[in-house]
Protein backbone atom coordinates (compact mmCIF):
# COMPACT_ATOMS: atom_id res chain seq x y z
CA UNK A 1 0.00 0.00 0.00
CA UNK A 2 1.25 3.49 -0.89
CA UNK A 3 1.95 5.83 2.00
CA UNK A 4 0.62 8.85 0.12
CA UNK A 5 -1.82 9.62 -2.65
CA UNK A 6 -0.18 10.01 -6.08
CA UNK A 7 0.86 13.56 -6.95
CA UNK A 8 -1.58 14.58 -9.68
CA UNK A 9 0.76 16.95 -11.50
CA UNK A 10 3.47 14.28 -11.70
CA UNK A 11 1.02 11.70 -13.05
CA UNK A 12 -0.22 14.17 -15.65
CA UNK A 13 3.32 15.11 -16.67
CA UNK A 14 4.27 11.47 -17.17
CA UNK A 15 1.12 10.93 -19.23
CA UNK A 16 2.04 13.84 -21.49
CA UNK A 17 5.63 12.66 -21.75
CA UNK A 18 4.42 9.22 -22.88
CA UNK A 19 2.24 10.84 -25.56
CA UNK A 20 5.10 13.04 -26.77
CA UNK A 21 7.39 10.03 -26.96
CA UNK A 22 5.08 8.18 -29.39
CA UNK A 23 5.48 10.59 -32.32
CA UNK A 24 7.81 13.22 -33.68
CA UNK A 25 5.64 16.28 -32.91
CA UNK A 26 2.48 16.62 -30.79
CA UNK A 27 0.14 19.60 -30.71
CA UNK A 28 -1.79 20.93 -27.74
CA UNK A 29 -5.03 19.86 -29.43
CA UNK A 30 -3.71 16.31 -29.90
CA UNK A 31 -2.69 16.01 -26.23
CA UNK A 32 -5.98 17.52 -25.12
CA UNK A 33 -7.96 14.94 -27.12
CA UNK A 34 -5.98 12.05 -25.62
CA UNK A 35 -5.96 13.23 -22.00
CA UNK A 36 -9.03 15.50 -21.67
CA UNK A 37 -6.82 17.81 -19.61
CA UNK A 38 -7.56 21.54 -19.86
CA UNK A 39 -5.31 23.18 -22.43
CA UNK A 40 -3.89 25.74 -19.94
CA UNK A 41 -2.89 22.82 -17.68
CA UNK A 42 -1.17 21.08 -20.60
CA UNK A 43 0.75 24.24 -21.44
CA UNK A 44 1.92 24.72 -17.83
CA UNK A 45 3.11 21.10 -17.60
CA UNK A 46 4.87 21.33 -20.96
CA UNK A 47 6.65 24.53 -19.94
CA UNK A 48 7.78 22.83 -16.73
CA UNK A 49 9.21 19.91 -18.72
CA UNK A 50 10.81 22.40 -21.12
CA UNK A 51 12.50 24.10 -18.17
CA UNK A 52 13.79 20.69 -17.08
CA UNK A 53 15.15 20.03 -20.57
CA UNK A 54 12.95 17.07 -21.54
CA UNK A 55 10.65 18.86 -24.01
CA UNK A 56 11.16 21.50 -26.69
CA UNK A 57 8.94 23.43 -29.09
CA UNK A 58 9.11 22.23 -32.66
CA UNK A 59 11.26 24.66 -34.65
CA UNK A 60 8.46 25.06 -37.21
CA UNK A 61 6.06 26.09 -34.48
CA UNK A 62 3.70 23.17 -35.04
CA UNK A 63 3.83 21.65 -31.58
CA UNK A 64 6.11 20.06 -29.01
CA UNK A 65 8.60 17.20 -29.06
CA UNK A 66 10.85 15.34 -26.64
CA UNK A 67 14.57 16.11 -26.50
CA UNK A 68 17.47 13.68 -26.35
CA UNK A 69 17.53 14.23 -22.60
CA UNK A 70 14.59 11.81 -22.19
CA UNK A 71 17.06 8.98 -22.81
CA UNK A 72 18.50 9.72 -19.36
CA UNK A 73 15.24 8.48 -17.85
CA UNK A 74 16.04 4.92 -18.96
CA UNK A 75 19.81 4.85 -18.38
CA UNK A 76 19.35 2.97 -15.11
CA UNK A 77 17.41 0.16 -16.76
CA UNK A 78 19.62 -2.92 -17.24
CA UNK A 79 17.08 -5.45 -18.38
CA UNK A 80 17.84 -5.37 -22.10
CA UNK A 81 18.65 -8.80 -23.51
CA UNK A 82 22.28 -9.45 -24.43
CA UNK A 83 21.35 -9.59 -28.11
CA UNK A 84 20.22 -5.96 -27.89
CA UNK A 85 23.47 -4.83 -26.31
CA UNK A 86 25.38 -6.71 -29.00
CA UNK A 87 23.14 -5.42 -31.78
CA UNK A 88 22.82 -1.73 -30.97
CA UNK A 89 25.82 -0.55 -33.08
CA UNK A 90 24.72 -2.74 -36.00
CA UNK A 91 21.20 -1.30 -35.93
CA UNK A 92 22.61 2.21 -35.81
CA UNK A 93 24.84 1.46 -38.80
CA UNK A 94 21.86 0.18 -40.82
CA UNK A 95 20.03 3.44 -40.20
CA UNK A 96 23.14 5.41 -41.13
CA UNK A 97 23.33 3.48 -44.42
CA UNK A 98 19.66 3.55 -45.44
CA UNK A 99 18.12 6.34 -43.27
CA UNK A 100 15.20 4.01 -42.38
CA UNK A 101 14.80 2.92 -38.74
CA UNK A 102 16.05 -0.49 -37.61
CA UNK A 103 14.60 -2.54 -34.76
CA UNK A 104 15.69 -5.54 -32.71
CA UNK A 105 13.11 -7.82 -31.10
CA UNK A 106 13.13 -10.93 -28.90
CA UNK A 107 10.49 -13.58 -28.30
CA UNK A 108 8.01 -12.78 -25.54
CA UNK A 109 5.98 -15.99 -25.16
CA UNK A 110 3.59 -15.68 -28.14
CA UNK A 111 4.74 -12.36 -29.62
CA UNK A 112 7.90 -10.42 -30.40
CA UNK A 113 8.95 -7.68 -27.99
CA UNK A 114 10.71 -4.70 -29.60
CA UNK A 115 13.65 -4.02 -27.29
CA UNK A 116 15.55 -1.49 -29.37
CA UNK A 117 14.82 0.83 -32.27
CA UNK A 118 16.69 3.60 -34.08
CA UNK A 119 13.51 5.51 -34.97
CA UNK A 120 14.85 8.51 -33.06
CA UNK A 121 17.92 8.55 -35.32
CA UNK A 122 15.98 8.26 -38.56
CA UNK A 123 14.92 11.45 -40.38
CA UNK A 124 12.15 9.56 -42.22
CA UNK A 125 10.91 7.05 -39.65
CA UNK A 126 7.39 5.77 -40.48
CA UNK A 127 6.79 5.08 -36.79
CA UNK A 128 7.72 6.36 -33.33
CA UNK A 129 7.22 4.95 -29.86
CA UNK A 130 7.54 1.30 -30.91
CA UNK A 131 9.90 0.42 -28.07
CA UNK A 132 8.59 -2.41 -25.82
CA UNK A 133 5.65 -2.99 -28.15
CA UNK A 134 4.54 -6.61 -28.65
CA UNK A 135 4.27 -7.50 -32.34
CA UNK A 136 2.55 -10.45 -33.97
CA UNK A 137 4.47 -13.55 -35.01
CA UNK A 138 2.26 -14.16 -38.03
CA UNK A 139 1.75 -10.72 -39.59
CA UNK A 140 4.85 -8.69 -38.68
CA UNK A 141 8.28 -9.09 -40.28
CA UNK A 142 10.14 -9.28 -36.96
CA UNK A 143 7.74 -12.01 -35.82
CA UNK A 144 7.77 -13.97 -39.06
CA UNK A 145 11.57 -13.99 -39.06
CA UNK A 146 11.47 -15.72 -35.69
CA UNK A 147 8.60 -18.11 -36.33
CA UNK A 148 9.93 -19.28 -39.69
CA UNK A 149 13.54 -19.86 -38.66
CA UNK A 150 13.33 -21.13 -35.07
CA UNK A 151 13.77 -24.92 -34.57
CA UNK A 152 10.70 -27.03 -35.46
CA UNK A 153 10.16 -28.21 -31.88
CA UNK A 154 10.15 -24.65 -30.59
CA UNK A 155 7.67 -23.67 -33.31
CA UNK A 156 5.28 -26.37 -32.10
CA UNK A 157 5.40 -24.94 -28.58
CA UNK A 158 4.79 -21.44 -29.94
CA UNK A 159 1.74 -22.70 -31.84
CA UNK A 160 0.31 -24.04 -28.57
CA UNK A 161 0.82 -20.67 -26.91
CA UNK A 162 -0.79 -18.91 -29.86
CA UNK A 163 -3.79 -21.21 -29.61
CA UNK A 164 -4.31 -20.88 -25.86
CA UNK A 165 -3.52 -17.31 -24.84
CA UNK A 166 -4.24 -13.77 -26.10
CA UNK A 167 -1.75 -12.35 -28.61
CA UNK A 168 -1.58 -9.69 -31.39
CA UNK A 169 -2.42 -12.17 -34.20
CA UNK A 170 -5.47 -13.93 -32.77
CA UNK A 171 -7.55 -13.36 -35.90
CA UNK A 172 -4.94 -15.12 -38.04
CA UNK A 173 -5.12 -18.48 -36.27
CA UNK A 174 -8.18 -19.56 -38.26
CA UNK A 175 -6.03 -20.10 -41.36
CA UNK A 176 -3.27 -22.63 -40.49
CA UNK A 177 -2.63 -23.39 -44.17
CA UNK A 178 -1.86 -19.74 -44.83
CA UNK A 179 0.54 -19.66 -41.86
CA UNK A 180 2.42 -22.71 -43.16
CA UNK A 181 2.57 -21.18 -46.64
CA UNK A 182 4.02 -17.98 -45.16
CA UNK A 183 6.67 -19.96 -43.28
CA UNK A 184 7.64 -21.93 -46.39
CA UNK A 185 7.96 -18.77 -48.47
CA UNK A 186 9.94 -16.99 -45.75
CA UNK A 187 12.37 -19.88 -45.40
CA UNK A 188 12.74 -20.16 -49.18
CA UNK A 189 13.64 -16.49 -49.66
CA UNK A 190 15.70 -16.39 -46.42
CA UNK A 191 14.07 -13.23 -45.07
CA UNK A 192 10.69 -12.17 -43.71
CA UNK A 193 8.34 -9.42 -44.82
CA UNK A 194 5.40 -7.82 -43.07
CA UNK A 195 1.94 -8.88 -44.24
CA UNK A 196 1.12 -6.56 -47.12
CA UNK A 197 -1.07 -3.57 -46.34
CA UNK A 198 -3.99 -2.51 -48.50
CA UNK A 199 -2.78 1.06 -48.86
CA UNK A 200 0.31 1.41 -51.11
CA UNK A 201 1.57 4.42 -49.15
CA UNK A 202 1.68 2.42 -45.92
CA UNK A 203 4.94 1.38 -44.30
CA UNK A 204 6.39 -2.09 -44.65
CA UNK A 205 9.20 -4.06 -43.00
CA UNK A 206 11.80 -6.68 -43.78
CA UNK A 207 13.61 -8.76 -41.14
CA UNK A 208 16.03 -11.65 -40.63
CA UNK A 209 16.81 -13.95 -37.68
CA UNK A 210 19.77 -13.54 -35.35
CA UNK A 211 21.14 -17.00 -34.60
CA UNK A 212 23.16 -18.19 -31.64
CA UNK A 213 26.64 -18.71 -33.07
CA UNK A 214 27.02 -22.24 -34.42
CA UNK A 215 23.45 -23.18 -33.51
CA UNK A 216 19.92 -23.26 -34.94
CA UNK A 217 18.64 -21.36 -31.91
CA UNK A 218 17.24 -17.93 -32.77
CA UNK A 219 18.22 -15.23 -30.26
CA UNK A 220 16.08 -12.50 -31.79
CA UNK A 221 15.35 -10.71 -35.04
CA UNK A 222 16.49 -7.49 -36.69
CA UNK A 223 14.60 -5.53 -39.33
CA UNK A 224 14.18 -2.30 -41.27
CA UNK A 225 10.93 -0.37 -41.74
CA UNK A 226 10.28 1.84 -44.76
CA UNK A 227 7.48 3.33 -46.83
CA UNK A 228 6.49 0.70 -49.38
CA UNK A 229 5.97 3.29 -52.12
CA UNK A 230 9.52 4.63 -51.70
CA UNK A 231 11.52 1.40 -52.03
CA UNK A 232 11.70 -0.94 -55.00
CA UNK A 233 11.51 -4.68 -54.49
CA UNK A 234 14.91 -5.09 -56.15
CA UNK A 235 16.51 -2.77 -53.59
CA UNK A 236 15.04 -4.78 -50.74
CA UNK A 237 16.43 -8.04 -52.10
CA UNK A 238 19.76 -6.73 -53.36
CA UNK A 239 20.69 -4.22 -50.64
CA UNK A 240 18.51 -4.38 -47.54
CA UNK A 241 18.48 -8.14 -47.03
CA UNK A 242 22.24 -8.76 -47.47
CA UNK A 243 23.07 -5.92 -45.08
CA UNK A 244 20.54 -7.19 -42.55
CA UNK A 245 22.06 -10.67 -42.79
CA UNK A 246 25.55 -9.22 -42.31
CA UNK A 247 24.30 -7.32 -39.25
CA UNK A 248 22.67 -10.47 -37.84
CA UNK A 249 25.91 -12.42 -38.25
CA UNK A 250 27.87 -9.61 -36.61
CA UNK A 251 25.45 -9.50 -33.69
CA UNK A 252 25.80 -13.26 -33.25
CA UNK A 253 29.58 -12.91 -33.07
CA UNK A 254 29.28 -10.00 -30.62
CA UNK A 255 27.07 -12.10 -28.33
CA UNK A 256 29.62 -14.92 -28.39
CA UNK A 257 32.43 -12.51 -27.47
CA UNK A 258 30.37 -10.95 -24.69
CA UNK A 259 29.54 -14.36 -23.24
CA UNK A 260 33.20 -15.42 -23.40
CA UNK A 261 34.29 -12.22 -21.66
CA UNK A 262 31.68 -12.69 -18.93
CA UNK A 263 32.73 -16.29 -18.40
CA UNK A 264 36.41 -15.32 -18.20
CA UNK A 265 35.61 -12.61 -15.66
CA UNK A 266 33.79 -15.13 -13.46
CA UNK A 267 36.59 -17.68 -13.45
CA UNK A 268 38.67 -17.71 -10.28
CA UNK A 269 42.22 -16.40 -10.52
CA UNK A 270 44.83 -19.03 -9.53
Amino acid sequence: MASYEPVTSVMRSLELLAILNRQRVSTIDHMHRLTSLPKPTIVRLLETMMAAGYVARDTRGKGYQVTSQVSELSCGFHGAPQVVEAGRPWAQELTRMFSWPAAIAVLDRNAMLVCYTTSGDSPIAPYHGLIYTRLGLITKALGRAYLAFCPAEERKLIYRLLATSPHPDEDQMAAPEAIEAMICMTRKQQFAERQRAVRPEASSSVAVPIYEHGSERVLGTIGLTYYASAVKRSEIVERYVPNLQTAAAGISENVTRMQAAMQAAQEPVH
